[in-house]
């Protein structure tokens, strides 16, 4: 029987795999201090725990983040059929003196190691604050408009 909706065992699909290793950015959804939502794309490192997304110091996510730490997370492709991780949880946000260790591992993934090599040191330098924010999923869904359909979509469309 195929997982449901929710089950942080979709983690473990190929799906979810090929989204968490790509170079696709993150969408990150929260809501911001104002109480209007937000969307932004940020690179990111799976832990194989958690989704650490970092960002400079000062950013206006960091409190908004803190003070209501429920966020959405979407990493998806624009190819047909597309295909989507959707993950939901709780922020986490610290904040470090120079480029954090996943905001490297990030940079590596999406530069590639040669490009990453000559940008990371240039961030990482005295007087850089960087804020880590982890999610530690306590929901997932995926889709693939394949085998796996939203709920929404009528049931003649998903057969």
């Amino acid at each position: 029987m195929a997982q449901a909706q929710g089950d942080l065992g979709l983690l473990e699909s190929d799906i979810a795999k090929r989204l968490l290793s790509s170079t696709v950015p993150a969408r990150l959804a929260y809501m911001a201090r104002d109480g209007t939502p937000r969307v932004m794309p940020i690179w990111f490192h799976w832990t194989g725990d958690e989704l650490v997304m970092c960002t400079f110091v000062p950013s206006p996510k960091i409190a908004a983040l803190r003070e209501s730490p429920a966020v959405a997370i979407t990493i998806d492709t624009d190819e047909f059929p597309p295909e989507s991780l959707l993950i939901r949880g709780r922020a986490s946000v610290t904040e470090s003196e120079g480029a954090a260790p996943e905001y490297a591992a990030a940079a590596r993934r999406y530069l590639g190691e040669e490009a990453a090599a000559e940008y990371i040191p240039q961030v990482d330098q005295p007087g850089t604050r960087m804020a880590s924010i982890r999610v530690r999923p306590t929901w997932v869904g995926v889709l693939d408009f394949q085998t796996r359909f939203p709920n929404a979509l009528p049931e003649r469309l998903r057969s």
